[in-house]
């Protein structure tokens, strides 16, 4: 016979640790100034940029209409327009391997486009990058194709942040992908915007601000704008709005399908131990200053539901024991179905943790972010289900008990003063 382990000995110090815990991080929350709001929940220009060279310079002079597009497999003309037939030109990088070769073969398969180069000509094509300027249709001014060598020296986020620091400290800078890949994000935000007052034109003057700067530290033709976002107020409103009615409503639907699946007590212990959980993630989150985003959200999101998922586990075994075991007391079922349901909590999540743990390992950037958030979170959700749910149960038990003895004493107790009277 399996020993009963007695968990339910600690339910009261783990309830004092959770008050302290949940109330030092709501403390912290106010003290610190809130979240370290990511990009998604803050007005301003997003701006991500990677350090690469010019490889070559492209101008048109043809007739109609000329528009350059890349993916990775390989660079496109497309040549249209009143009067001309329209047509595109490929020009897969696997069959002009060099810069060179793709050069030549530019200007003699497309009539008026001209190509000045400026690296080797024995430059790999493979590694030519594409802008942000999407498909733009080529024209005098010279549209720049930049490439990055995979040996080119690392450019580290200091460099880059003392390189914008003359913007203020509303600017933020973010290393993304692998250090070789010299790509960032920069973040200036928008007080203005943050008072209600949208101004996309800043937005953009301050993204060619941005670029400008950077070209003027790093040389000229060394900055590559892949993407470069304004987010308005009313938007990043929106998305906080939206953020905050997602958790209230999945906190109603747990509650709901607690209440049918279990009795009221078990789903308001439930949600009880949700709720704790999110308010320790939210008090790491606040601790650790990570970049509280749309990342951060699907995190929180993803622990309730492995938290809610274990807890009615032991719900559920609780009821079946309650059943194979009538004449126990409610304490003794209770800890009857953690101990029997422990060894399925611990391989549960070791098993899942290793997951997350490789994530963390092998990522950077928002996803290790997620990961580490998972791995406290359900390290938070296996204690919630074992000694704040079940606790909150066990109260609601105890004072049930208490409610039945009292309305059997009550007669007795009337009767005895009527015949003290007497």
């Amino acid at each position: 016979m399996r020993k009963i382990m007695r968990f339910s000995n600690l339910f009261f110090p783990a309830m004092i640790f959770s008050i302290i815990l949940t109330g030092a991080g709501l403390v912290s929350y106010f003290v610190m100034g809130g979240f370290n709001l990511g990009v998604d929940f803050r007005a301003g220009l997003i701006q991500e940029v990677q350090f690469a060279p010019t490889a070559f310079s492209l101008t048109w002079s043809g007739r109609g209409n000329a528009v350059i597009s890349f993916d990775r497999n390989g660079l496109y003309i497309v040549n249209s327009g009143v009067g001309v037939e329209s047509r595109t030109v490929a020009f897969p990088f696997n069959e002009y391997g060099t810069v060179g070769v793709l050069s030549q073969s530019l200007m003699s398969r497309v009539e008026g486009l001209n190509v000045r180069l400026n690296i080797a000509e024995g430059t790999s094509s493979q590694w030519l990058v594409r802008s942000a300027q999407g498909n733009p249709y080529l024209g005098g001014n010279p549209y720049m194709v930049h490439y990055l060598d995979p040996q080119s020296p690392e450019i580290k986020i200091e460099t880059v942040r003392d390189a914008v620091s003359s913007l203020g400290q509303t600017v933020a800078v973010q290393s993304l992908g692998q250090p070789q890949d010299r790509h960032f994000m920069i973040r200036l935000d928008d007080k203005r915007a943050e008072e209600g007052e949208d101004n996309s034109a800043a937005g953009i003057s301050a993204a060619e601000k941005i670029t400008d700067i950077l070209e003027g530290h790093f040389g000229s033709g060394e900055v590559v704008v892949l993407r470069s976002d304004y987010v308005g107020s009313r938007f990043s409103k929106d998305l906080t709005d939206q953020a905050g009615i997602l958790m209230g409503f999945t906190l109603l639907l747990i509650l709901a399908y607690a209440s049918i699946r279990f009795k009221p007590q078990y789903a308001v212990g439930a949600v009880i131990g949700i709720i704790h959980d999110s308010l320790v993630i939210v008090a790491f989150v606040v601790w650790s200053r990570m970049e509280f985003n749309t990342s951060t959200i699907a995190a929180i999101l993803t622990i309730l539901g492995y938290s809610i998922n274990n807890t009615i586990v032991i719900f559920d075994r609780i009821r079946e024991n309650r059943r194979i075991y009538p004449d126990e007391v409610f304490i003794t079922v209770m800890n009857r179905s953690l101990t029997e349901t422990l060894s399925r909590t611990i391989i549960t999540t070791l098993t899942t943790m290793l997951a997350i743990v490789s994530l963390f390992i092998f990522t950077t950037g928002s996803m290790k972010d997620f990961a580490l958030a998972l791995l406290v979170g359900m390290l938070s959700g296996v204690y919630t289900s074992i000694f704040i749910a079940p606790a909150f149960v066990n109260f609601w038990e105890k004072q049930k008990v208490k409610r039945e003895k009292q309305k059997l004493t009550a007669p007795a107790g009337q009767l005895k003063g009527a015949v003290s009277k007497a």
